[in-house]
């Protein structure tokens, strides 16, 4: 066979692999746009919410909202969070003696409450530095988590927690880490050296447990926020 036919035939047998080829790159191509658009467009919402907010004079950190957002529309998606509207953040990237328990409204650009949340004995001091899933850690655990119901309790009123990162914090109902309240945190130990600390629960002052609960109740998101980087690159929700 002439040699001009041969060739002829390789490119006519050739240029549907590369057409194919060109199409997967456009498919994967789209979906990363795709993808990109998603994030972004949940990053310039969540700048929304804490600019309207005026979050940064509560002290709240913008990055520890912008991942508590983005965590939450994923969770949302995959139908764990049946209550979308509220969103509560634990800033742990301050000290125990201020205010970083955050519940939000942010479908109505609301602030429902700002109060203490306590951090685990074997966190740390004045702040939480160390963090564990393991059952009788005495630790925080980092992370998702999403509300269930109530029970009364050593604690009176309390909150289960479901928590939806493996790994980092799904031992939290196994641990009975749950929000109750507790008179070792609050206004009348400021001026201490240090707030009261849990064994791993997020506690909050025992005036307010009964409003707390109540706010984030039965399916709403909460985030537990450091900013470490070995959990920013494990996080199963944020990197799912």
């Amino acid at each position: 066979m002439p040699l001009s036919i041969l060739c002829l035939l390789a490119t006519f047998l050739l240029l549907p692999i590369v057409k194919a080829g060109s199409n997967k790159k456009a498919i994967v191509a789209a979906a990363a746009t795709t993808n990109d658009s998603k994030n972004s467009s949940a990053e310039a919402a969540a700048s929304t919410i804490y600019d309207s907010l005026q979050l940064n004079e509560l002290g709240l950190s913008k990055q520890a909202l912008l991942y508590a957002y983005e965590g939450q529309q994923k969770l949302e998606k995959e139908g764990m969070i049946q209550n979308p509207d509220v969103l509560t953040v634990c800033d742990f990237s301050q000290p125990s003696d201020q205010k970083r328990m955050y519940i939000l409204d942010v479908k109505k650009y609301k602030v429902l409450l700002n109060t203490y949340v306590a951090h685990g004995k074997n966190s740390g001091l004045e702040y939480a530095e160390h963090f564990s899933n393991r059952p009788e850690s005495l630790q925080s655990s980092l992370g998702f988590y999403v509300t269930k119901g109530t029970y009364f309790g050593k604690h009176g009123l309390s909150l289960r927690l479901s928590g939806q990162e493996k790994g980092i914090n799904d031992n939290a109902e196994a641990r009975a880490v749950v929000v109750h309240g507790a008179n070792y945190i609050g206004d009348q130990r400021l001026g201490s050296a240090y707030m009261g600390r849990s064994f791993g629960c997020p506690a909050v002052p025992q005036k307010l447990a009964p409003k707390v609960i109540d706010l984030i109740k039965n399916g709403t998101a909460l985030f537990i926020y450091y900013p470490s980087q070995q959990y920013l690159h494990g996080s199963t929700v944020l990197n799912g």
